[in-house]
């Protein structure tokens, strides 16, 4: 028989409060992807048949360039918080839970900044 309360036995497996912020980072990174997608994909229907110089001219603009690295941003975001619940539920071994998780951290932080630096380069450069 053990002294500890319900409440000791469960602590550090997690709490019902822990993943509020990730269900409403997802929540709202799912939102903020919808307005962003529209003009993403009317901009890419309106350059259509462009040549380069006339997409990194639409580029540097400044609210095209800052509407596609929040759309960078919020992509790569919601990305990973969704790749994290799926390692999360269906990886079981800790160990390969950490490298998992790890991996897809790092993938994820590299395509983003890739991702973005090309946005910059274009827009600057135009």
């Amino acid at each position: 028989m053990s002294l500890k309360t319900p409440l000791g036995k469960v602590r550090g497996l997690g709490s019902a409060k822990d993943g509020t912020h990730h269900w409403w980072a997802q929540r709202v990174t799912a939102v903020a992807l919808v307005p962003l997608t529209l003009w993403f994909v009317y901009a890419v229907m309106a350059l259509a048949g462009a040549d380069y110089a006339t997409a990194s001219a639409w580029l540097a603009s400044p609210f095209n360039a800052i509407a596609m690295l929040l759309l960078i941003i919020a992509t790569f975001h919601h990305l990973h918080l969704g790749l994290q619940v799926v390692v999360e539920d269906y990886v079981h071994a800790e160990g390969t839970k950490i490298a998992v998780m790890l991996a897809v951290k790092l993938g994820v932080f590299a395509l983003a900044i890739a991702a973005g630096f090309a946005v910059l380069k274009v827009a600057f450069t135009a």
